[in-house]
């Protein structure tokens, strides 16, 4: 390859690499061009599979910042440039090896971390985010009906309380007064008889 081939082919795939949200490696090598074509239509809008050169995919790397991929970049490798849901993106991957066992995923690099096989595989039995969102709208929307069935029912348990209280004081009024009933009748206090005047004490002393 010429040199202005490879450099433009490196700045291609530094581009590739800059635009994807993570990668996936995998070896192809048994793999007919129908099953690649197969795998491609799989994937979708989720990923781009191409078979590119070890010693170019190891440039770009370098050059687009993603290092510790050189154990992963041996043999026949094409790469999964993964551009949506990454765990859907995985989950292809994934259900395409099994079905076809001539697809080897070797790793792969995600938010700046190299994946071997067994985290790709954790990657993919992860809920897509479709599935996440789906959740977080249902919990929402339960939240939402409870908060609704309290403010619904805030009218109607007032007017039981009120209901309530105008029966007890139809019995006892003092109620809608603070009291707690009738107040209890105060004891009269026994008046002492008044002593005789003096005049009169005297009076009683002369007969």
């Amino acid at each position: 390859m010429a040199r202005a081939d490879k450099a433009a082919a490196v700045a291609e795939v530094v581009d590739t690499f800059n635009a994807s949200n993570g990668a996936v490696l995998t070896e192809y090598r048994g793999l007919s061009v129908a099953e690649l074509q197969q795998l491609r239509r799989s994937l979708g809008e989720n990923a781009d599979y191409a078979v590119v050169k070890n010693t170019l995919a190891l440039i770009a790397a370098r050059e687009a910042g993603f290092e510790g991929l050189d154990d992963l970049l041996t043999g026949p490798t094409a790469i999964a440039f993964i551009k949506g849901d990454v765990v859907e993106a995985a989950k292809g991957l994934r259900d395409f090896a099994k079905a076809n066992p001539a697809l080897v995923i070797k790793g792969g690099f995600l938010d700046g971390n190299v994946l071997d096989a067994a985290e790709v595989a954790k990657l993919a039995d992860l809920e897509s985010r479709e599935v996440l969102l789906a959740k977080v709208a249902g919990a929402l929307t339960a939240t939402l009906a409870q908060a609704l069935y309290v403010f619904n029912a805030l009218p109607s348990k007032t007017a039981q309380l009120a209901a309530a209280l105008e029966a007890k004081a139809a019995n006892d009024p003092s109620i809608l007064a603070g009291g707690a009933g009738a107040p209890a009748a105060a004891e009269e206090t026994p008046v002492a008889e008044e002593a005789p005047a003096a005049d009169d004490a005297t009076e009683s002393a002369d007969a």
